[in-house]
């Protein structure tokens, strides 16, 4: 991890304590760390917890607190200590990214997400190769203990997102479902209303916050950049295609050395935390919004995955393609919670 991914990772962790009310600020453009200072600890240092104090009305070290909370389990720290005043010290691990690609490859069904879908409970908790599973890599255990039961709506938009509020709950181990159902059945084309077919229809009504408009639904079908839902599909289309021209270039993913990619890593860290944040909080526009980072990350690094021109294949090779593999597997997972296919080819 370089000082400029733990910089991220820092900055993800407030913004993260933030969006669960932990902290009433604003999120800084940036977070500096710098190399900690004799009578400190591990190998960085940041002053964050001490710059947010004042405007949030706490003390330093209870934002370091809540922060250190937030980093507990980063990708790629291996311990967060605080010293003096409200410093958090940072340890970083050395093979944090490849213990992250591990558990997110190894964790990859084949996904799929039609519109005819039946969701139980147990198929979530452990999830299958069919029926529109929750990934593991990103479902845990929080919330068990946790019982959630919703009146059904004849209403579409309130009816979809509450269906995928109980996918998401159920994911972190709540009991959630409709008054005493324990099933919830999806109808082709049930949230379809505008005929913009399912996807689009599906993300015009989740990527918006649910008390914000639904999204004009004609820009959702343009295959164009400007196309948040065609970036985040088109982004897990690239990876398909990265997998089979890799293969033809016998290049085989594997996770052997250390790749500078702090914004894709970050984002795949973040996964896990941004599921519980939108299971906890009802909100599955989170979900959406963390896609479309998870996307941008990855167009913006697919151009260096695989050998051009006369390079020869090699381990950094095998290992960005193993990265991407394992941001198709994101990218795949959060589009099947919020019900969107992820198509091998646009």
């Amino acid at each position: 991890m370089t000082p400029a991914d733990l910089s991220l990772t820092v900055l993800h962790a407030v913004r993260r304590a933030v969006d669960d009310g932990a902290l009433r600020v604003d999120v800084p453009p940036l977070v500096k760390v710098e190399r900690a200072r004799p009578g400190g600890a591990g190998e960085y240092a940041s002053n964050i917890a001490l710059t947010l104090a004042r405007p949030a009305g706490r003390t330093a070290l209870d934002v370091a607190g809540i922060l250190k909370e937030r980093l507990r389990d980063a990708p790629g720290l291996q311990g967060v200590e605080i010293t003096g005043p409200g410093f958090l010290n940072f340890s970083l691990r050395p093979d944090a990214g490849a213990e992250l690609v591990r558990a997110i490859r190894e964790s990859a069904p084949a996904y799929d997400s039609g519109s005819d879908t039946t969701l139980s409970a147990p198929a979530l908790a452990a999830p299958t190769p069919s029926g529109g599973a929750f990934p593991p890599y990103g479902s845990s255990t929080a919330l068990v203990g946790t019982v959630v039961r919703f009146a059904e709506s004849a209403e579409a938009r309130a009816a979809l997102v509450t269906e995928t509020v109980v996918r998401l709950l159920r994911a972190q181990g709540a009991d959630a479902g409709f008054g005493g159902a324990e099933r919830i059945h999806v109808r082709p084309g049930a949230y379809d209303p505008t005929g913009l077919g399912v996807d689009a229809a599906r993300w015009a009504l989740l990527r918006p916050a649910p008390q914000d408009r639904p999204l004009d639904g004609p820009p959702l079908l343009v295959q164009h950049e400007r196309n948040p839902l065609f970036r985040v599909r088109y982004a897990h289309s690239r990876v398909r295609r990265l997998l089979v021209n890799g293969e033809q270039l016998r290049v085989t993913p594997a996770y052997e050395t250390d790749i500078d990619a702090p914004a894709l890593l970050g984002a795949l860290g973040d996964h896990p935390a941004v599921l519980l944040a939108a299971a906890r909080h009802r909100a599955p526009d989170r979900v959406a919004r963390h896609l479309e980072t998870t996307a941008d990350a990855l167009l913006a690094f697919q151009h260096t995955v695989l050998p051009l021109g006369d390079e020869k294949p090699s381990a950094v090779h095998r290992s960005r393609l193993a990265l991407a593999e394992a941001a198709g597997t994101v990218l795949a997972g959060g589009l099947s919670v919020l019900g969107i296919s992820a198509p091998d080819r646009i």
